[in-house]
């Protein structure tokens, strides 16, 4: 019996026919919510650039007023777009995908962790006021 895999870029689907079914991961995120805090951008030697900012997001059907509160981390061109055009207050949509950050607490010397959405697309979904027209921006367009 072998294993068979599909290649998509979004999903890792692999079939494995000793137990005759799928076994799939997907790790896609999507989010529409306000911006909580004024981008940080870092500027490294190579030219890279990246973007941390949170996202406020509620949930349908919850009648608690507290968002739910997500990291966003934006790379390259995505990047440069949200320290451009985004403000703590904007409402944005992004898509991407869950990573976990790990490090050391400096103090304790635990081992944290936090989940953060790596962005591969951005839009701009303020008013019309604020946009003629929704903006998309996202790493393969550029």
């Amino acid at each position: 019996m072998m294993s068979h895999a599909l290649e998509h870029p979004k999903f890792d689907l692999q079939c494995d026919e000793r137990v005759g079914h799928a076994a799939m991961t997907i790790n896609v995120v999507t989010l529409v919510g306000r911006v909580g805090t004024d981008p940080e951008v870092k500027y490294f030697e190579s030219g890279t650039v990246v973007c941390n900012l949170t996202l406020a997001v509620k949930r349908r059907s919850s009648r608690d007023d507290k968002p739910d509160w997500f990291n966003l981390e934006l790379w390259g061109k995505t990047a440069e777009i949200a320290a451009n055009y985004v403000r703590k207050g904007s409402l944005i949509g992004v898509s991407g995908a869950i990573k976990l950050d790990h490090w050391q607490d400096r103090a304790t010397g635990a081992a944290r962790s936090k989940p953060v959405v790596r962005v591969d697309r951005l839009d701009l979904l303020g008013s019309r006021r604020e946009n003629e027209s929704p903006v998309n921006y996202g790493d393969e367009e550029f």
